[in-house]
């Protein structure tokens, strides 16, 4: 491991490594979230996000090795808000052995940068309510618990 960790924008040849990383996200959120399907999950558009002008993909790096992700997307807000556009962040990763380095909240910061360059001053972001390690990050960036989501599953 170096010392030296780099944030840069993704490019298309680093797509292979960010599918084995959603997957790994995949199988993270598993198991607390039951409705996801066992094989053939897909979360993200990369490609798409890496040529959208209004998304980016930040990648921290240890030299050529790509150690944590994370992407923030505009999209419309609801017609009733006082803001006409958000940022969503999401593929938020960091490959285990990098943990505990603050390379999640470098990717934040980051992404919170490009952010208010392209005008958006609201940040959302989802993030399961069992994963607390997670949910305390994020609140030390400042992000508050905002809306809940309820889930039923009926039997036929």
């Amino acid at each position: 491991m170096n010392n030296e960790i780099t944030i840069r924008e993704a490019v298309k040849g680093d797509v292979p490594v960010l599918r084995k990383y959603e997957q790994e996200v995949v199988n993270a959120e598993r198991p607390m979230n039951p409705a996801i399907k066992e094989s053939g999950v897909i979360y993200y558009d990369l490609e798409a996000l890496i040529e959208n002008p209004r998304a980016t993909i930040l990648l921290a790096c240890d030299g050529d090795k790509i150690v944590a992700t994370g992407y923030a997307l505009e999209k419309a807000a609801k017609d009733y808000l006082d803001h006409e556009a958000f940022a969503y962040l999401g593929f938020m990763y960091t490959d285990p052995d990098y943990r505990g380095r603050g390379l999640n909240g470098k990717i934040v910061d980051a992404l919170l940068d490009w952010s208010k360059k392209a005008g958006l001053t609201e940040i959302k972001l989802d993030v399961y309510s069992d994963n607390e390690p997670a949910i305390r990050a994020y609140e030390k960036k400042g992000f508050k618990r905002h809306m809940i989501e309820m889930r039923l599953r009926t039997e036929l």
